[in-house]
This record gives structure tokens, sequence and C-alpha cells, in this order.
């Protein structure tokens, strides 16, 4: 056991805390109508919540424990025998067991609460609780075994060779496709296309995209799972793929619309961290830059083209960032990774188009599970206690109707 990696990871964890709560739930809190704040507070909190016990329950077990190329075993439920000597978690060596399993428990609680975004303002809050609770364990679970377990018998993307340092696929691909899913099959918000419906705080947003930003450092250096020099690579290019992609969402902004907005600047901050996140550890700095530069530029057109192309009413654009950002990400992160670019991993240029096409694998992977299972998911959670809330409790709020509260008083 090292000590310092012991204190980074802890550290680590608690960075990707940030980011969910406060972070993730002030940015979107901001993104909707003052009426429907708390709502989206509560979905965030109680989905991350929800998961982070499901993950000591069973989801780090079928996660992170031989079984097959999909799904773990049942050998750490509850945790059991992480506390026996070894206490070390097996593939990093030097940080205790519980830790790690900590440390990967606030993914598993950032992933299904990115998910919220995309039915804000509308869904039932017992049912975004059911469609959770299925989700996380037949889409979270065996992907994140698929991607990153490699013990003896490893998960299926592991062993092609996939290349995944932080969650491209995991979290962001995984949660942007299950929230465009849901989208779908949920429905508009009434008066969507009609009716103005801006955000209600955009400094509310702003502070809730550089707590992300903030937070991102433990996600992306944590993943080093040590004090070492990949953390510090993965530090440096969270910081510079993030610059390039404010930069370059505010300067496609600008030009397409003639006005650079803060909405646009705090979106780039996001579109950015998801890019580099398959690729922190895995690329160099001018790979990072690059990354950041094309994820901020393309996912202005994921939020307005491409959202248009969809016709789905994906509130808080989670798809239009987190997954197109994360398969611009994930894709680069198989060219950049090269050294001939400056990346620690493939020694030719040769070996680019094989791992690219690996990388697709991966994404189109993802996207068919994940959509697959959140399309179920959601449709037991509307037999359960239905997925949406009345129209009158939809054109009232949320807030007081399905929480008893409101965020603001006159």
């Amino acid at each position: 056991m090292n000590n310092a990696d012991v204190a980074w990871l802890s550290t680590s964890t608690v960075l990707v805390l940030l980011m969910v709560v406060p972070g993730l739930a002030l940015f979107y809190g901001g993104l909707v109508r003052s009426k429907n704040m708390l709502s989206v507070l509560m979905q965030v909190i109680a989905t991350f919540s929800l998961a982070v016990v499901l993950w000591f329950v069973y989801g780090y077990s079928l996660a992170f424990t031989d079984g097959n190329a999909f799904f773990g075993g049942f050998s750490r439920l509850f945790l059991s025998g992480v506390f026996t000597p070894p206490d070390v978690f097996p593939l990093s060596g030097t940080v205790p067991e519980i830790l790690f399993a900590a440390f990967q428990a606030t993914f598993a609680g950032i992933t299904c609460a990115l998910i919220v975004g995309s039915f804000a303002e509308r869904a039932r809050f017992s049912a975004v609780l059911v469609f959770t609770f299925i989700w996380f364990t037949f889409a979270y679970v065996p992907i994140a075994h698929m991607v990153w377990y490699g013990g003896d018998n490893p998960g299926l993307l592991f062993a092609a060779g996939a290349l995944d340092f932080a969650g491209g696929t995991v979290v962001h691909i995984n949660a942007g496709i299950a929230g465009l899913v849901g989208a779908y099959v949920i429905g508009k918000r009434l008066g969507y296309g009609r009716e103005a419906m801006q955000p209600h705080n955009l400094p509310m947003t702003f502070i809730g995209a550089t707590l992300l930003w903030v937070g991102w450092f433990g996600f992306n250096a944590g993943s080093a799972l040590s004090a070492n020099g990949v953390a510090t690579l993965a530090f440096f290019n969270t910081l510079i793929a993030t610059a390039g992609a404010v930069l370059a969402w505010v300067f496609t902004e600008w030009a397409i619309k003639g006005k650079p907005s803060i909405l646009g600047a705090a979106s780039g901050a996001v579109a950015g961290l998801v890019g580099i996140t398959p690729g922190a550890g895995l690329v160099g700095p001018v790979g990072a830059l690059i990354i950041g530069i094309a994820a901020g530029a393309i996912c202005v057109w994921g939020v307005n083209g491409l959202k248009r192309l969809l016709k789905a009413d994906d509130s808080l654009d989670v798809f239009g960032v987190h997954g197109v950002g994360g398969i611009v990400g994930a894709l680069l992160t198989g060219v950049f990774n090269a050294q001939a670019f400056g990346g620690p991993g493939l020694e030719s240029i040769g070996a680019i188009p094989g791992q690219l096409w690996i990388q697709l694998e991966g994404i189109l992977l993802t996207i068919v599970w994940s959509g697959i299972v959140a399309f179920i998911a959601y449709k037991i959670a509307d037999m359960v206690c239905g997925l949406r809330v009345p129209e009158d409790v939809e054109r009232e709020g949320l807030d007081i109707n399905s929480h008893g509260e409101s965020a603001y008083h006159s």
C-alpha cells in the first residue's frame, strides 16, 4: 500500500462527489425553469445516492470481479472480503480495495445522475428511481465490467483492447444514449417549440459548470489510481482540453449566432471535459488540446443541428454534449494515443486504423446495449408508477407538486 496513492485517490473521490452535488445539480438546476428547480436537485442527489447504495450491495461485485465477458461474479456482495489481506485492488496494487470501490461508486452515481437532464421538468420522481435501479443493474454495471475489468477473465471490450481511461463509453456515451431514449419515450414538454423555455438562472449554471471542471481533475487524474506520472498527464490534459473547448464553443457560436454566450462557454467547458475523459492519461497534451477543440466545436452542432434532426426534447442536451462529446473523445483517443502524435501508446501510425475500429466497436456496443436496456427500463417504470406527471402538474411545476417546496418565494 502506498500512502501517497491512498491520499490522492481519496481526494479524487471527494472531487467526483463535488462534480455531482453540488456541480451537476446546480448546472442542471439553473437550466430549467424556476418552477422545476428543486425537482432537478432532488433527482440528481437521489439517483446518485441510489447508485452508490446499489454499488455497495452488488454493483461493485458484478463489475470488478471475475465472471464472464459481460458480468462479474458475486464474491464481493456488500463488499465482502475487501478487508482481508491483501487489502489492495489487484489491478492497481497500491490502494485498499475499499477505496477503489468508493472511487468507482462515485462514477456509477454521476452516470445515473447525468441521465435526468434529458427528461427534466416532466418525469415522475418515483419513476426516475425505478428506471435508475433497472438501468444501473443491466446497463451501467455490465458496461463498466466489459470496458474496465482486466482480471483473469477480462471484460469483452477490455480484452479487445478498447481504450477508455476515465469513462468516455462507460459514463458519457452510456448516459447520453439512455437520456436520448428517455426523451423519446417520455415525449416532449408541454409547449415545447411554441413557448419560451429559457434557463432561469445562468449564474447558477455557470457555478455548476466550473465546479464540474474543478471536480473533473479527480475524475480523470484519479483514474490513474496512483499519484504518478500518468495522473499528472491526465491532470494537465483535463486543463488544456477544457480550455480549448471553451474557446472553440465560444468562437463557433459567435460565428454562427453573432454573439458569444455564457451558456455556450459553460457548455463548452463540459463538452471539453467529456471529450478528454476517455483519453486523459492516454494522449499527449497536443492531442488533448485538439480533442478539446474538436469536442467544443462539434458539440455546438450536437445541441443545435443534430438536436433538430433527432426531433427529441432532450431538455438539457445530455446526448448533444455527453453522447456526442464522448463519441468524439473515444474516437480521437484511438488516434492521439499513437506515439507519433505524442501519446504513450501505439508504436506506429499504421496501428491507428485497427485501434479506431476497436474504439468504434466499443461505442456501438455501448449505444446498442444502453439504448435497449434504457427503453425496457423506461417501459417498466411507466407500468409500475407512470413515467410522466399529469398535465396540470407539469404546467404548475414539479417543485410544489412533487416535493411540496418552492425554490423561490416572492
